[in-house]
């Protein structure tokens, strides 16, 4: 059986990997989509404070804490920077990277320089430089288009502190770092966008560590149980040494 650590991105929590989890679960894996601070239930924790780091400070205690070794570290979307730098910190304990729908390695502002434009419609509020406030369009744009599934979602999002997009990811144990195999799974809405570094698809592709689904950007809310395919797909597979 395998450990997941499922980590959320950007306005989400915990609770968008709800469907995967319980898959997981069922199977008999043991699950853990923790929930960044001043983001979904610990949104009432957002302070000026909340950078980056701090996100990826939470997900390296939590395997330290839990004393967790071999783990699939799943990110989706910002999530997957969050990652990398946890991995990077917390070296010996991630066996697989995976990121999902995930523009790794960048400050999400070099990724998806459409942030730009929703930092235009943000506001501080109590200090705070917050973005991506819930609405209908932005779950349309999250590529959820199920009228419950949005009903669903909806309500769930919250707005995300803009220090965390900007901050660029610094590593400090590259090489052990790019040790770790590395798997991605993409949507086919972000494929067209230029999201994606080409270099690091075309070598995922090479080695087979690279994943398509037809679906939007939240692909584990509409997709779930492709999602937890790949997943499983993913703890089972050999690592060949590079």
């Amino acid at each position: 059986m395998t450990t997941y650590v499922l980590i959320h991105g950007a306005g989400h929590g915990g609770w968008c990997y709800q469907r995967v989890a319980r898959r997981l679960a069922a199977e008999g894996h043991t699950v853990y989509s923790p929930t960044l601070t001043g983001l979904g239930d610990r949104s009432h924790l957002v302070s000026p404070d909340i950078d980056l780091d701090t996100h990826i400070t939470e997900v390296a205690n939590l395997l330290f804490h839990e004393d967790l070794t071999d783990v699939v570290l799943v990110g989706h979307s910002y999530g997957g920077t969050v990652v990398r730098g946890a991995a990077d910190r917390a070296i010996g304990r991630v066996g697989k990277l995976v990121f999902l729908d995930a523009p790794d390695g960048r400050s999400q502002i070099e990724a998806f320089p459409v942030l730009l434009k929703e930092r235009e419609k943000g506001r501080i509020i109590d200090g705070v430089e917050l973005v991506l406030f819930p609405s209908e369009e932005l779950v349309r744009f999250f590529g959820i288009t199920d009228p419950e599934d949005i009903e669903w979602a909806l309500p769930r999002l919250t707005p995300h502190p803009w220090k965390t997009l900007e901050q660029p990811l610094e590593l400090h144990n590259e090489p052990a770092l790019k040790a770790i195999p590395q798997y991605r799974i993409v949507s086919s809405a972000s494929l067209g966008l230029g999201v994606h570094d080409g270099e690091l698809l075309a070598a995922s592709r090479a080695e087979g560590r690279f994943w398509e689904i037809d679906s939007g950007h939240d692909l584990m809310i509409s997709e779930p149980d492709a999602v937890t395919g790949l997943l499983t797909e993913i703890a089972a597979a050999a690592v060949e040494v590079r």
